[in-house]
């Protein structure tokens, strides 16, 4: 059990600076691809990228949730 909260952890610390990152990238880097490609963030294969990558993380992190321990 204790693998299994340490890969949670790291997880955790990851989502933590991944969401430092994407604030950083949101407020310096956005505002210039937006400029740039302003069609590619309404585009509906984008849009459903980023579903489907929600949607996978979630699927995943139920899966680890519920899987039996080995």
């Amino acid at each position: 059990m204790a693998g299994r909260w340490t890969v949670f952890a790291v997880f955790a610390v990851l989502g933590f600076v991944g969401g430092i990152l994407a604030n950083w990238a949101y407020k310096q880097i956005f505002p210039l691809l937006l400029s740039m490609f302003p069609d590619i963030f309404t585009a509906e294969w984008f849009l459903s990228g980023l579903g489907g990558t929600v949607l996978t993380l979630l699927i995943v992190v139920v899966w680890a949730s519920f899987s039996p321990e080995k």
